[in-house]
């Protein structure tokens, strides 16, 4: 009966401890299952926190930064502010979500590191235009507004970010120039300073009185509203062309009123040396023969003239047979 009843209490027993196994399991999943149930809740609500509180920062901080008076008047520098701000709030929520559902940040920063150098190797170009688009908020150049000349690309700036830097030109085109060439070529900021020079450079004919042409243009330069009186207009000649003499008007005006004044002063010019009656001369050509020495090209005022013999006037002896087939020789 002993020997009988072994086998049954060794298995009596054995079930016993699996089943205690079992419970010691039981309550550690029921544990492991509260726990991760309390964490993923506190996960989600530091989520909710953090979408919150990068709102709440950003609308902080525009708002303070936009009592200063240098980011005010500069909305470039103070979108790129706010933009950090939110994207700071939110990396550092993001961390303590991971750190609260158990994940080791410190490997994960460490394979985000590596990672973040290969994707550096191959996005060199786009790097640079980042790089290129931080300095270029550092030291501001220009400013959202501004009129500048990139890459002999002329218009006014409407946005500036971390890749590109939109323009729209005279008709309204949207350019797109990556922040890297941007930075690397001379930029014309041309609305940068408050007045500007305009300059004109009008031929006149050599018989003609320099001294009234100088006080005729400078006049014409000075009745004109828009241009200021200090610095003076000025004219003069500056060189001596093939057809003409070459004078050269100066005035100053706002850098808002520039291109409407420079063409209101060149028509009021070309009027003023009108009604003065000195010339503005259309540049002369000579035709010079080649090839056949009996043969000359006059030159009048509707162009070249027919092909006729060298000495042979225009009516005398003339043969249109005989010329035409001249012309087809």
């Amino acid at each position: 009966m002993s020997s009988a009843a072994d086998p049954i209490t060794t298995l009596i027993t054995t079930g016993q401890q699996a089943m205690a196994v079992d419970a010691v399991m039981l309550t550690r999943l029921t544990q492991m299952a509260g726990d991760f149930a309390v964490n993923l809740s506190i996960a989600v609500i530091t989520l909710v926190v953090t979408v919150f509180a990068a709102r709440w920062a950003s609308s902080a901080t525009r708002k303070g930064l936009g009592r200063v008076r240098g980011f005010r008047h500069d909305p470039t520098v103070l979108s790129f502010a706010v933009q950090i701000v939110r994207v700071l709030v939110f990396l550092i929520g993001f961390i303590a979500v991971l750190q609260r559902l158990g994940v080791q940040t410190t490997s994960i920063i460490a394979v985000l590191g590596a990672a973040s150098l290969a994707v550096g190797l191959a996005l060199q170009g786009t790097l640079s235009n980042v790089a290129a688009g931080v300095m270029l908020l550092i030291l501001r150049p220009y400013r959202v507004g501004d009129l500048v000349n990139i890459n002999g690309n002329i218009g006014k700036v409407q946005r500036l970010d971390l890749f590109f830097t939109q323009i729209a030109d005279a008709n309204n085109v949207k350019i797109m120039a990556p922040n890297a060439k941007v930075f690397g070529d001379v930029i014309l900021n041309l609305s940068g300073q408050k007045t500007r020079r305009m300059e004109l450079k009008i031929g006149v004919g050599y018989g003609v009185n320099l001294t009234q042409t100088r006080e005729v243009l400078t006049a014409a330069a000075a009745a004109h509203e828009a241009v200021l009186p200090d610095p003076a207009p000025w004219a003069g000649v500056t060189d001596m062309l093939d057809s003409a003499m070459e004078v050269t008007l100066t005035a100053w005006v706002r850098s808002e009123d520039y291109w409407q004044t420079r063409a209101d002063v060149f028509q009021a010019s070309k009027e003023a040396l009108d009604a003065a009656g000195i010339e503005i001369p259309f540049p002369h050509q000579v035709a010079v023969p080649y090839g056949d020495d009996d043969l000359v090209f006059p030159v009048t005022a509707e162009g070249i003239g027919i092909r006729r013999p060298k000495g042979e006037t225009a009516n005398a002896g003339f043969d249109p047979s005989r010329d035409s087939d001249q012309s087809e020789a």
